[in-house]
């Protein structure tokens, strides 16, 4: 039955060993950040729209969210699809003291590695969520790389859900 699969899925999510270390880590990445940039495609960008808002309204943090149908499809035309999240960041000028928040669920997404790598070549911290195979290229480049061990696309995103809201609301109640 699927409902087994995915509350195997929760509870093997919840009982990892280093959850803690990466929630705890990942809130003084969020807490010293003065902006925060939220980056993912499909499902993953509604995701990071969603914390997008709830970062800004919670936490008072400037945020952003490359969410804008017309402003995606404006960088994809003129940078590429590959491009439009790096170009988007390099408008920015993301430093050391803001954020980004990557979202694949296959890790694989060429766009997002792109914007990762403009990240750190600028010294921004990065928190990366990837699910699928643990091996993914996403899975290593952030100073956080948080992995879920699954290839279902509900399982992978709904954990990146509850591990961003986790850190929001622990930031929240710290205020």
């Amino acid at each position: 039955m699927l409902r087994n699969t995915y509350k195997e899925a929760y509870e093997a999510y919840f009982a990892r060993l280093d959850l803690d270390e990466l929630i705890d880590k990942s809130k003084v990445l969020v807490q010293n950040a003065h902006r925060i940039f939220f980056i993912g495609n499909g499902g993953s960008n509604s995701v990071c729209s969603h914390m997008m808002e709830d970062f800004g309204k919670m936490l008072r943090k400037q945020t952003f969210s490359f969410s804008d149908a017309s402003l995606i499809t404006c960088y994809a035309n003129d940078y590429g699809y590959e491009h439009a999240f790096s170009e988007w960041l390099k408008l920015y000028e993301a430093t050391d003291a803001d954020l980004l928040v990557a979202i694949s669920s296959s890790g694989k997404s060429i766009n997002i590695i792109n914007a990762v790598n403009v990240a750190l070549s600028s010294n921004c911290p990065v928190i990366t969520l990837s699910g699928f195979d643990d091996h993914n290229p996403l899975s290593k480049l952030g100073r956080i790389n948080m992995h879920v061990d699954s290839h279902s696309y509900g399982i992978v995103e709904t954990m990146h859900q509850v591990f961003i809201h986790t850190i929001l609301d622990e930031c929240y109640e710290e205020r």
